[in-house]
């Protein structure tokens, strides 16, 4: 086997290498950057500032007569003109009409009601998700997803225990979250800086760094520092005269 003989020839040429592989990323991380900082946020964030409903008046339903000992949390919220119970236990959340005491199921009745409060927008399409995607990828547990035809393609997530909605996304943050991605190189998730990719990477850069310094270095000669350590021109004597 021939034994690799660390010489400069031979740093210079991995240097060479890996530079062109890491320098396309930093490519990445420039452009990626300009854009995340030229996207306009405010665009950026599509979810509208719903104010809560005011609860109807009326005769309502004992809260006693629905929950038990195990409950966890309590809430009254209003879907339109429909006062609801939220009843919150160790398992998850239910919902009961607080006028009848009837359960509330989050179907796409009452998902299409949520929705059309929040956007005037036309509903294209609502569909159940066991596990959210990338977009709603900050919460856990099944969500509707309701998609509305207007300029944004706006997507609405609501939660499939609660019926809250969740977060709103539109194309404007999926260009932004597509430079977020190519920005932490982390092409699965899109959540975390630490990865074995963006660490590899990492040491990539400090290597790149200490070749070249050490490349540097081999390239300097002795003439090169002759101007530091040039010799003074030799100083004239000056002879005194017999007089």
């Amino acid at each position: 086997m021939k034994k690799i003989r660390f010489s400069p020839l031979f740093f210079r040429r991995v240097h060479k290498w890996v530079g062109l592989i890491l320098g396309i990323q930093f490519i990445l991380w420039a452009v990626s950057g300009a854009m995340m900082a030229t996207i306009d946020m405010e665009a950026m964030k599509a979810r509208p500032d719903v104010s809560p409903n005011q609860i109807p008046a009326g005769d309502f339903v004992d809260p006693a007569e629905i929950a038990d000992e195990q409950v966890t949390g309590f809430a009254v919220r209003s879907i339109g003109d429909r006062p609801i119970y939220e009843v919150s236990y160790d398992d998850g959340i239910r919902l009961f009409d607080a006028r009848t005491g009837n359960a509330i199921t989050v179907d796409p009745a009452f998902v299409r009601a949520r929705a059309e409060e929040i956007a005037p927008a036309r509903i294209k399409s609502i569909t159940r998700m066991d596990r959210p995607n990338l977009e709603a990828r900050d919460y856990e547990g099944a969500v509707w997803r309701v998609d509305f035809a207007d300029a944004e393609n706006s997507s609405a997530y609501f939660s499939a225990a609660s019926g809250e909605l969740l977060t709103m996304r539109g194309d404007t943050w999926r260009l932004w979250d597509f430079f977020w991605m190519l920005h932490n190189m982390d092409y699965l998730d899109r959540s975390s800086f630490n990865h074995p990719l963006i660490i590899i990477v990492a040491f990539g850069t400090l290597f790149l760094s200490g070749t070249g310094f050490y490349l540097l270095f081999k390239s300097f000669t002795k003439r090169d520092f002759s101007w530091i350590v040039r010799r003074k021109p030799p100083s004239k004597r000056v002879l005194a005269s017999d007089d």
